[in-house]
């Protein structure tokens, strides 16, 4: 097969498995659409359940009631057909990996995905209770919070994004000491850096409040601790599995 013809042949392919992908997504979406509004009850229960008897958000804009649910609705779907996407991307790029490559890149990408959503899930589940808790605690008197639903769920994407991205980094740590870039020894010298780097992470990414800065913060040393252990794991084992084969 020519190079011209192995290009076009590698373009079908692709075509292919984005089609798979937009059109497994769209189902899903379309399916969850009639309850739209549920989702974004679901997602914004963790402020509701923080205001005063009576409290109530509100939207500013003439669309966001229509729009916001939707989005809930896309971002849910997007979730729900994520490992049916990945398996789409690894049928395409498996074929081009070697055999070695292929048996640790296959755990990597599916404990990043778990490793995502924990991430998320530690967000709305215990991060979310106190942010909110703190903010309507901190209002003055006389005031009364309600906050818009856009951007609302601006600020809990934000944060799913920031403790998602925060719980891979024990893939990034093993990644990078299986590539060759940097040793265990070395990841254990700059653990100190590494504390300070977190906690300033923390305060840049999260509410100015104390408590989400220190829930962020500290899975991010823990996770960067589970990274190396992982990482020294992965080290020993292949030289236990040497030393087996050569004393039987």
């Amino acid at each position: 097969m020519s190079t011209s013809q192995n290009i076009i042949a590698h373009l079908i392919e692709l075509r292919k498995r984005l089609l798979y992908s937009v059109v497994s997504l769209l189902l899903v979406f379309f399916c969850l659409f009639p309850w739209a509004a549920d989702l974004y009850a679901l997602l914004a229960q963790p402020l509701l359940a923080k205001l005063p008897q009576g409290g109530q958000m509100i939207a500013t804009d003439v669309t966001t009631p229509f729009f916001v649910p939707v989005k809930v609705a896309l971002m849910t779907a997007f979730l729900i057909t994520l490992p049916f996407i990945l398996y789409q991307i690894w049928s395409f790029v498996a074929p081009g990996l070697y055999a070695h490559e292929k048996r640790w890149v296959v755990p990597l990408v599916v404990a990043s995905m778990l490793l995502f959503l924990s991430g998320m899930a530690f967000a709305y589940i215990a991060v979310f209770p106190m942010v909110f808790g703190f903010i309507t605690a901190s209002a003055p008197h006389g005031v009364a919070v309600m906050t818009d639903i856009d951007k609302y769920l601006s600020f809990v994407l934000t944060m799913f994004l920031a403790f998602g991205v925060t719980f891979q980094v024990p893939v990034a740590v093993v990644a990078m000491v299986k590539m060759g870039f940097v040793s265990v020894a070395k990841l254990r010298e700059i653990r100190r850096y590494v504390i300070v780097g977190a906690f300033i992470v923390g305060a840049i990414l999260t509410p100015p409040d104390v408590v989400s800065q220190f829930m962020l913060a500290v899975p991010l040393w823990l996770l960067y601790e589970a990274g190396i252990w992982v990482a020294v794991w992965m080290i020993r084992k292949p030289k236990e599995s040497s030393t087996n084969v050569e004393n039987p």
